[in-house]
C-alpha cells in the first residue's frame, strides 16, 4: 500500500496554502530533525512537504528531456469534472485571487492516447515548480 509521497519545498506556509486550493487537508503538522513538515491528504491521496532552510532551486523536471529522476504527481480528476479545461479556469481563478502571481501552466488542457483510452492532460507547477498532471478519462 502506498503511504505518501514527500515534497521538499522552500516556505512551507506557501506550498500548504497551495495544495490546500487544490483540495488537500493537513492532517498532521511535525518536525523531521531540525525543520518543519506536514501530511495533507486529497485528491485519494497523501503527500508530506517538509521546508528546507536555504532552499536552491529544483531541477527542471519538465523543461528538460534529458533530466531523469521525479517527474511529477498525478492526479486523476476523472470523477470530479466533466471537462479539464473549466476545471483548470476555475482553479487558476482561485489561486490567483489567493496567491496575487499568475499561475503557472506548463501544459494546457490537450488529449492523450494511453494505452486504448483517451484522456485529458494538463501539468502545473507547485508553489516550488515541481511539475504536476492532472487528467481525466474521457
Amino acid at each position: 500500500m502506498f503511504h505518501h509521497a514527500s515534497i521538499r519545498t522552500a516556505d512551507i506556509h506557501r506550498a500548504i496554502a497551495f495544495y490546500e486550493l487544490l483540495g488537500f487537508t493537513v492532517c498532521d503538522r511535525f518536525t523531521t530533525g531540525y525543520t518543519l513538515a506536514c501530511w495533507l491528504e486529497g485528491l485519494g491521496g497523501r503527500i508530506e512537504l517538509i521546508q528546507i532552510p536555504e532552499p536552491k532551486s529544483p531541477p527542471d523536471a519538465f523543461g528538460d528531456e534529458h533530466y531523469t529522476g521525479y517527474y511529477h504527481l498525478s492526479f486523476d480528476l476523472s470523477d470530479r469534472t466533466t471537462d479539464l479545461g473549466s476545471w483548470l479556469q476555475t482553479f487558476r481563478e482561485q489561486y490567483e485571487s489567493a496567491a496575487s502571481t499568475p499561475l503557472n501552466v506548463l501544459l494546457e488542457p490537450t488529449q492523450q492516447m494511453i494505452g486504448d483510452r483517451v484522456y485529458e492532460v494538463a501539468f502545473l507547477a507547485d508553489a516550488d515548480g515541481l511539475p504536476l498532471e492532472f487528467i481525466r478519462l474521457m
